[in-house]
Formats: structure tokens, C-alpha cells, sequence
């Protein structure tokens, strides 16, 4: 079997690989092993097929990688996730909440939160709050 046809093989197998993946850095391995491909095809010694698949490859990682990111993960409303999920949440105090680094506790969505207040201002227990701010697992929280 020639030597193109491996090179050909290896290139449906990374792009195959790359359907299961995201980040698109496996394709531009695939188009790499096309490179050498056609470097095979042309009679090219075993160096200038492996150094055609190197060159192609950091081509289509700096040119190809960056386009196709841009055509599938295109804008969209960005969803806040872990910890910056939390500002903007209301809850409730629970245990009085004060601005020193005791703090107190809250209330959000059924969860107990250490907390204290941003502006050093006492809430009693019962007080509707907003979180503004989080650092590590204390929030910091304002009066509605």
C-alpha cells in the first residue's frame, strides 16, 4: 500500500476523533495529515512529508482553529455558571448579617450562606437582600 493512502487514514481517524471533541485542535491535525498527503502523492522523502504535516498543521492551528470557533461558537447570551451565578440572587437573612468578617448568615434558594454587607449596614433577620458580590463561600449582600 502506498505510503498517501496511510497518511489519507490518518487523517479520516483524527477527523473522526474530532467530532467526539471540541476545541477543533484535533481537525487541524487532520488537514495536516492531508498536507502530507499530497506531499506523499508527490514523491516527497519521509522528512518532507513529516515536515509538510508540521507546517500545515500550525497553519490550520493559527488560521483555520480561530475561524471555525468563530462560525460555531458564535456570540449568544453568555449564562453565568459557578460563583457568578450567585450576584443578582435574593434571599433572605436568616442570622443577623453585619459588615465585619464574622458577618451572618442568608437564605438563597433553600442554601445557608455566610455573608456580610457591603456597606457595613446591620440586617436583622427577615431582611430581603440581594447578593453582590462573592469571595470564596462569603457573600456580600445589600437591602432591597
Amino acid at each position: 500500500m502506498e505510503i498517501w493512502l496511510y497518511w489519507i487514514i490518518a487523517a479520516l481517524i483524527l477527523f473522526i476523533v474530532e467530532l467526539f471533541t471540541a476545541g477543533f485542535a484535533v481537525i487541524c491535525l487532520s488537514i495536516g495529515a492531508g498536507g502530507a498527503a499530497i506531499a506523499a502523492a508527490c514523491d516527497a522523502s519521509l522528512e518532507m512529508q513529516f515536515l509538510t504535516f508540521a507546517i500545515v498543521t500550525i497553519i490550520a492551528l493559527a488560521g483555520v482553529r480561530p475561524l471555525l470557533k468563530r462560525a460555531f461558537y458564535k456570540g449568544g447570551e453568555k449564562v453565568a455558571t459557578n460563583a457568578s451565578a450567585m450576584i443578582g440572587k435574593r434571599g433572605v437573612v436568616c442570622e443577623e448579617v453585619d459588615g465585619d468578617l464574622e458577618g451572618g448568615r442568608v437564605m438563597i434558594e433553600g442554601v445557608d450562606w455566610r455573608a456580610i454587607t457591603a456597606d457595613g449596614e446591620t440586617l436583622t433577620k427577615g431582611t430581603k437582600v440581594e447578593v453582590v458580590a462573592i469571595d470564596s463561600v462569603v457573600l456580600t449582600v445589600k437591602k432591597l
